[in-house]
């Protein structure tokens, strides 16, 4: 068990925002959600941080963990689904503060969930190929062809919906 807790505040001060804004494109803004899979992260980091060893850097190891948090909610959501039908929308507008995140969200929500955790991480977290690979426990090939293929898609969205580029 990790005793200093002061040291671990630090690090979740310093992580808190980057972690959650990942979270926030993977829900496509949903923040409640977001902030409830964030603190998921934070703990299992905090109970797992005797078994960081320190291959990668803390960061790498953060979003490691938050991609599996991630891929555990999608994966329980998905055997829940037949039982019962949500009637919540997947965001709520009240929530998203101006036309360009609603945008961004429906943008991203095109994106197939690899393809937009890896631009995720790659355009808005600044995330570096082999970084992403070690995140996601993808290749760095299919990395790759995951950005690729979701830039294509988000270049088509974007041009479609009257942003030129410019």
């Amino acid at each position: 068990m990790f005793h200093n807790k002061r040291a671990f505040d630090r690090l979740v001060v310093k992580y808190q925002s980057p972690i959650r804004r990942f979270f926030l494109n993977q829900t496509l803004g949903d923040t409640q959600l977001s902030d409830d899979l964030a603190q998921d992260t934070f703990i299992k980091a905090y109970t797992n941080i005797t078994q960081f060893r320190g291959l990668s850097s803390f960061s790498t190891w953060l979003y490691r963990i938050a991609y599996n948090v991630l891929y555990d909610h999608a994966r329980s959501k998905k055997l829940t689904e037949d039982i019962e039908q949500p009637t919540v929308a997947r965001r709520s507008c009240a929530l998203v503060d101006s036309n360009l995140k609603m945008d961004i969200y429906d943008a991203l929500d095109i994106l197939s969930p690899a393809e937009r955790s890896c631009i995720t991480l790659q355009l808005m977290e600044g995330q570096p190929i082999d970084k992403i690979s070690e995140i996601t426990g993808m290749a760095e090939g299919t990395v790759k062809s995951h950005l690729s293929r979701g830039k294509q898609k988000l270049a088509n969205y974007l041009k479609k919906n009257g942003y030129d580029g410019k």
